[in-house]
């Protein structure tokens, strides 16, 4: 039996859809806050469970009978670490066999603020003593070009990465690769650094949304007070604005490089290149 938390995400819903297609459904559960989110997927003969990060009673209910367990992180900064420590005591209150948890590239020398939930989380598991394997993944390519509209409004490209390099791929490409693991025998104490193919620097993003658009689209690097400003003023919460500009700078640092290519040996395809995923989002 296998577990997905947050399976009603974008990225637990991908990963269910991969798993479909080798996994009988009914081996499947779907660990959800909100079980009236997941009728569709009850539909499909998956087991939805309740399982709610700050209910510890929920999390040991649906792992039960479950060997294999893939947390995705949960979306709450702030509240990761003590939401992943219940989830990994139900894990091994339960008898989980391995549990995979989405981490963030390179999580231990990251210099991006967003890792420290992330190496505090790989820290909790690695003292747990329970079997697990780490999917470090990397940038969403989507966390660019969801902003493909704004970037032809302004006619530019914001952020604060200067040239940094960031070799990024799809949810669709990590979500095969969580898939992957799950299914595959012998993966614990293995740690995997998941990323994309071919990196871009930002100003490359701005010239391929202009060649595709046929609009005047450029990169606007600014600091990163100033740029955390601008993503306010577009609607983000405070918070929120700061950590993506902080991953901007921590993108400019290296941070969200990596030219293993583990994530395309892993899912046994090249990852989605930048100008599919432009296309799409100029086409949505």
């Amino acid at each position: 039996m296998i577990a997905i938390t947050g399976a009603t995400g974008q990225l637990g819903r991908l990963v269910l859809q991969n798993l479909l297609k080798t996994v009988p459904a009914s081996q499947i559960v779907a660990a959800v806050r909100s079980p009236e989110k997941a009728a569709d997927l009850a539909a499909l003969g998956v087991q939805v469970r309740q399982a709610d990060y700050v209910q510890p009673a929920t999390l040991e209910a649906a792992f039960q009978g479950v060997d294999k367990l893939l947390l995705i992180s949960s979306s709450e900064v702030g509240q990761r670490a003590t939401q992943h420590a219940a989830v990994i005591a139900a894990a091994q209150k339960a008898g989980v066999k391995l549990l995979a948890y989405t981490s963030l590239l390179r999580a231990d020398t990251s210099p991006l603020a967003l890792a420290a939930e992330h190496k505090e989380t790989e820290a909790m598991l690695r003292a747990s003593g329970l079997p697990h394997v780490l999917l470090r993944n990397g940038w969403y390519t989507e966390n660019y070009t969801g902003s493909v509209g704004s970037a032809l409004q302004y006619g530019a490209v914001m952020g604060s990465a200067k040239d940094g390099r960031i070799a990024s791929a799809t949810r669709a490409d990590y979500a095969a690769a969580a898939a992957a693991v799950l299914t595959k025998d012998d993966q614990a104490g293995k740690v995997y650094e998941l990323a994309g193919d071919t990196a871009y620097t930002l100003s490359e993003l701005a010239a391929e949304i202009a060649q595709q658009s046929g609009k005047p689209v450029v990169y606007n690097d600014l600091p990163e007070a100033a740029y955390a400003a601008a993503l306010m003023q577009v609607g983000l919460p405070e918070g929120f604005a700061a950590l993506l500009a902080d991953s901007d700078v921590g993108a400019s640092k290296g941070g969200l490089f990596d030219d293993g290519h583990q994530l395309s040996q892993l899912i046994g395809r090249p990852t989605t290149p930048l100008a599919d995923v432009v296309k799409a989002a100029l086409a949505g």
